[in-house]
């Protein structure tokens, strides 16, 4: 299945290269599951100080069957001077992360309860 994702840009004009990037990860993410149904990437830049950097917010949000995964990416304090192309790659990581996880519970090789009888799903 070939999402057709939801970029959001807050504060900050679109950018082609970004736009790339963030489809590129996204067509990675698919290879870890076809049960993706919707892909939502926020891209914010909530405040403006130019004198101490800009601090990227990213969220994602997947939608898979049974729920939905997400990503706030927003960098510790001392951060503040995080690169947009960083912060992406981290809310990427991480999501790839949750849906690996999401994958193997789907496969039954990570119990979510403890006792009970299989249903042979």
């Amino acid at each position: 299945m070939r999402l057709t994702p939801q970029i959001i840009w807050q504060n900050l004009s679109p950018s082609d290269t970004i736009e790339a990037k963030i489809r590129k990860h996204i067509t990675k993410l698919e290879k870890f599951s076809d049960r993706l149904s919707d892909c939502r990437v926020v891209i914010a830049v909530p405040h403006r100080h130019h004198h101490q950097g800009n601090i990227c917010h990213v969220q994602i949000n997947l939608t898979v069957p049974g729920g939905e995964l997400a990503v706030n990416r927003q960098p510790p304090a001392q951060q503040v001077h995080e690169d947009l192309h960083v912060a992406i790659g981290d809310a990427f990581e991480s999501a790839e992360s949750q849906l690996k996880e999401y994958a193997r519970q789907r496969r039954g090789e990570i119990k979510t309860h403890i006792g009970g009888e299989s249903d042979g799903d």
